[in-house]
């Protein structure tokens, strides 16, 4: 074990069929990928590399982050963030609680940003989580990396001449997941309510399922028209259509995989009906794979 990820606890276990090691794996690709900057409209822009993908808006007020990526990539987002403009960090918000969008908060809140989060986000940080699915435990985070304004449905905020609308989903993916709504720029972060072409990770330990996953794209869609620019919690920014495809995905494989189980399939032969082929190609090219993924959808219906 690293010293990146000498803090977490790794307990025996599986991700149903398959050991990924998803926890070190996703901070080694933290560790040895490039950030980019992706320049969206008016002062908006995303950076891809550590983790999620972090949104960041510039201006008089100071930088505004939403997510904070993982620590071990702390040197090339400062680079990056540095490339953008020279406006000091001031905000970060955190979407949900899951450590490749929160492991920089401490980072983050040292370099002067203050944090802020669904109340849900503070909790899952505040304590011993365990996320069942990754079979791993991550302990309490330290003062620093806590979101210290929180709220429950709701926040809205003005800076940098924009307004942000942030808003709780029902629980879907977590139980404290939040869409952020850049007014005039008409650009929708959902974070990992949508994975832009891959498989979701669905966490059953903190309130997620597939049908609140379901429910969560469905919203999206509804929320968003097709000048609207959306930030996905994983993969490329995209649009109302790729919202669809990946909602249309969802109802789908969850409709075979809830069929497989009526018929009494054990979870081991729905995965080796292959409910997720028609999809492979595209969406099970990532960390979740069609097994663990058909594992995901079996464990909600």
């Amino acid at each position: 074990m690293t010293a990146a990820t000498s803090s977490i606890s790794r307990p025996p276990g599986k991700l149903f069929t398959e050991d990924l090691d998803l926890v070190p794996t996703m901070i080694h690709a933290a560790a040895t990928t490039s950030i980019s900057v992706h320049p969206l409209r008016r002062n908006i822009a995303v950076l891809q590399g550590s983790g999620g993908n972090i949104a960041v808006l510039t201006g008089e007020d100071g930088k505004l982050l939403v997510d904070a990526g993982f620590s071990v990539s702390q040197t090339r987002i400062l680079a990056a963030l540095d490339s953008i403009s020279q406006d000091p960090i001031r905000h970060l918000i955190n979407s949900h609680w899951h450590t490749d969008h929160t492991d920089g908060n401490q980072w983050l809140h040292s370099a002067g940003a203050t944090i802020t989060a669904q109340k849900n986000t503070r909790k899952h940080l505040s304590m011993m989580t365990r996320v069942a699915g990754w079979a791993w435990d991550f302990p309490a985070r330290p003062a620093g990396a806590l979101p210290t304004n929180t709220f429950d449905t709701g926040q809205e905020m003005y800076l940098n001449h924009t307004s942000l609308i942030l808003e709780k989903y029902d629980p879907g993916h977590t139980d404290s997941d939040i869409s952020v709504n850049f007014i005039e720029a008409d650009i929708l972060l959902v974070a990992d309510t949508w994975w832009n072409g891959v498989y979701p990770f669905i966490d059953y330990s903190t309130g997620g399922s597939i049908d609140g996953q379901i429910r969560a794209a469905q919203r999206n869609v509804d929320s968003v028209t097709a000048d609207t620019i959306v930030i996905p919690g994983h993969g490329p920014v995209g649009d109302r259509a790729g919202l669809i495809e990946f909602r249309d995905m969802l109802v789908a494989i969850r409709e075979k995989v809830a069929g497989l189980k009526r018929q009494g399939m054990t979870l081991f032969e729905a995965i080796a009906a292959k409910p997720t082929a028609a999809f492979d190609a595209k969406w099970g090219q990532f960390l979740i794979t069609p097994s663990a993924f058909t594992g995901l959808v079996y464990q909600g219906v």
